[in-house]
């Protein structure tokens, strides 16, 4: 008889891990082009760093984000559970954010060209404070896009399984997080040891030496794009959660999304990118508006 209810049991937990693997997997197919964005976000983010401090930095901006997990999860749950009409609103204040700081980007690099132009001077001369400060920045930064990326995708993940038991849901989200955390963070340390490991390959001789190389001459134009892609993923990301919050946009949204083909795609993603560009400039305008009050409040009148 022990035995028998043993086996039944063993079967039970068999069949709940079966339904968290199936459920785990198609949430992760469901939020496959946000871990895209993910993806470029922070390996853009984290790049330009010093080269021995690269991983430290990636492995402090993944503690990071295993930390947002551990608040968006439960976060998540609590307020789908309790109060859902505020899901939407907060996923947009974290939407308008990324198009603030995608529109902060641009106009650093416009307005302050000489700036990104101008090589940094040798490390031995750069004071150890400024670096630090400047890599902390960096580290902060990664963490506060990943927040927002990171509440996406688990809402994404919960709207999968929306009628399944609360501890399946518990178990798939918890699930998607160590995914995410582990395979993101994973390539992007992968992505910013390439040259490294590009230069090893060059020693070793023969065709890997060809293949690092190719390495060595691609891994610039990598980098390059993926902060060129990590900027727009701020807007593309920021401007779709907009898009379906927004009820003069949402059914617009909705139509170009259910076109097939490319054309859909590239027309979503206009649509998205025009939304989250609008909106990071409106607000970048305003914060600076406040900021010039304050200055002219600060200093008074000539």
């Amino acid at each position: 008889m022990a035995g028998t209810s043993l086996l039944a049991l063993l079967d039970d937990i068999t069949t709940i891990l079966d339904d968290v693997a199936t459920m785990t997997k198609v949430a992760t197919k469901k939020t496959a082009g946000v871990l895209g964005d993910d993806l470029a976000l922070n390996a853009e983010q984290v790049t330009g760093v010093q080269t021995e401090r690269e991983l430290p930095v990636v492995w402090a901006v993944a503690k990071g984000s295993a930390v947002n997990k551990l608040i968006l999860v439960p976060s998540a749950l609590a307020i789908s559970g309790l109060a859902p009409w505020a899901v939407i609103p907060l996923l947009m204040l974290g939407g308008a954010f990324l198009c603030f700081e995608g529109c902060e980007k641009l106009a650093h690099k416009f307005l302050h060209p000489l700036e990104e132009q101008k090589p940094n001077p040798p490390e031995d001369k750069l004071e150890t404070q400024a670096l630090e400060d400047r890599e902390k920045e960096k580290i902060r930064g990664a963490i506060r896009t990943d927040f927002v990326l990171s509440a996406e995708i688990i809402v994404i993940s919960l709207g999968t399984m929306a009628t399944a038991p609360f501890l399946k849901q518990v178990a798939v989200l918890s699930a998607v997080g160590v995914v995410m955390t582990i395979g993101v963070y994973g390539l992007v340390a992968a992505i910013v040891k390439l040259d490294d490991a590009g230069l090893a390959l060059t020693r070793r001789g023969g065709s890997l030496a060809s293949l690092g190389r190719g390495i060595l001459l691609g891994d610039p134009y990598l980098m390059k794009f993926l902060s060129i892609a990590g900027t727009a993923a701020m807007f593309l990301v920021g401007g779709g959660i907009l898009a379906h919050g927004l009820p003069g946009i949402h059914g617009l949204s909705e139509r170009v999304e259910k076109m097939e083909g490319l054309v859909g795609t590239l027309l979503s993603s206009l649509l998205h990118g025009v939304v989250g560009l609008v909106t990071g400039a409106l607000i970048l305008g305003v914060v600076l508006l406040i900021q010039r009050v304050r200055g002219a409040k600060t200093h008074g009148p000539e």
